[in-house]
């Protein structure tokens, strides 16, 4: 190898970083696995906490924010509209929009506006909405490219809170746990036509984004299902294998996101699942552990850094006893390496060897992602209470709504 062509290798590795580090295209990240791969955040918070560089009332929902390219996809519900929103990431400032009516009223009481993260790939924007309107636009002006009612095409299921599935595009297949009948339960759609290219397995859906990864040379897309984690190729929908996977009790949910970590799958459910740890040998799952008491994720997914997952374990409904505990687990045993009680319910982000936390109660806390304690090295209270949604990460600014806000946090290295 030349010293011209290796200079050029690594050229082209810095500018694929640069591009992931200013991009948080779709839920829990550009690998969906919440990590932050930029080396852009100060070392250290002013002592009121991160600035807040802008703020923006909005609507009902618990989708997250995604970024691409300095816009920010906001998707939320404003009186009976469900709404696709554009706005610039660094003024917060409205490029464009789009919203189209909704009838969706939760059985339960609770936030009635989208659940599920949009998802933006090559110039588009997938959003799925509450009531299973699934929407193609344009990222550059809004326009709307295509559209699917889940619920008529496919006799999608309202389940216990709503449409939920946060679309997941893997070359041009638009990935859905739809939940339909009659072999629909995951579908793809041509992302440049909406045109069903193939659909899968039966079987109700659950509130789980699913993910994709290569392991051991072949191509899986991972679904938790109502029932079960169903492992499939994103080409044809061909089912690879299930593995059982659903909560004894009748009234629950499973959240979180499957983790690959090599030719490993982490799964985890609250309501008496618990946590299992699958190896992948000759294509089909072997259980390496498994445990109701270790990591059970009620809706956040676990974060993986140098062997170990943090998380969350434990019922997170207000008033539930015990109270949830933050946690790290030794990924390949299963061993609780230490917890902190009561700690109450967070989403996690990793950034370099730290762990970026938001609390429900709005508390955003820095704290070094050790097996050996939890340490954490800042704490602010910058953000209201009643905080279930995902944050957002992109360029060195960290985007977090609220029950009726969405803030723009100023992580940044101070300007030279």
């Amino acid at each position: 190898m030349t010293a011209r062509f290796a200079s050029l290798i690594i050229v082209c590795l810095a500018m694929a970083n640069q591009a992931w580090s200013t991009n948080w295209p779709q839920f829990l990240g550009p690998a969906r696995n919440g990590v932050y791969s930029g080396s852009d955040l100060a070392d250290a918070w002013p002592g009121e906490g991160p600035p807040i560089l802008w703020q923006k009332s909005i609507g009902q929902g618990f989708s997250a924010p995604v970024v691409t390219d300095h816009k920010l996809i906001l998707f939320h519900r404003l009186a009976d509209k469900e709404t696709i929103e554009a706005l610039d990431a660094n003024t917060g400032k409205q490029l464009w929009y789009l919203a189209y009516p909704t009838h969706y009223s939760d059985d339960f009481g609770f936030d009635e506006g989208p659940r599920a993260t949009p998802c933006i790939a090559d110039g588009f924007v997938c959003t799925f909405g509450a009531e299973g309107m699934l929407n193609c636009l344009n990222l550059s002006d809004g326009k709307k490219q295509w559209s699917v009612d889940t619920r008529k095409e496919f006799g999608a299921r309202k389940g216990f809170f709503g449409i939920v599935c946060s679309p997941l595009v893997e070359g041009n297949a638009v990935l859905l746990n739809v939940g339909g009948t009659d072999n629909a339960s995951i579908v793809a759609f041509d992302k440049s036509t909406g045109k069903t290219l193939w659909k899968s397995y039966n079987d109700e859906a659950s509130y789980s984004a699913p993910t994709v990864a290569t392991i051991n040379g072949n191509r899986y897309a991972l679904f938790l299902t109502r029932s079960a984690l169903v492992a499939l190729n994103p080409v044809d929908g061909k089912v690879y294998f299930t593995y059982p996977f659903r909560p004894p009790l009748g009234a629950s949910v499973t959240a979180a996101t499957p983790q690959v970590i090599g030719d490993l799958i982490f799964i985890s459910g609250s309501y008496g699942n618990g946590a299992v740890l699958l190896r992948i040998k000759d294509g089909k799952p072997e259980k390496v552990w498994a445990a109701q008491d270790v990591l059970s994720n009620h809706y956040a997914t676990s974060i993986y850094h140098d062997g170990f997952l943090y998380g969350i374990d434990g019922r997170t409904d207000p008033g539930f006893q015990p109270g949830p505990s933050l946690r790290c687990v030794e990924l390949k045993t299963g061993k609780v390496r230490w917890k902190q009680d009561d700690f109450g319910a967070a989403t996690l982000t990793l950034a370099g060897d730290q762990l970026l936390i938001v609390t429900e109660r709005g508390e955003l806390i820095r704290a070094k992602a050790s097996p050996d304690s939890f340490q954490p090295i800042a704490r602010a209270e910058v953000l209201p209470n009643h905080i279930r949604s995902y944050p957002a990460i992109a360029d060195g600014l960290f985007y977090a709504r609220s029950k009726d806000k969405l803030f723009c946090l100023d992580l940044r290295k101070p300007a030279k």
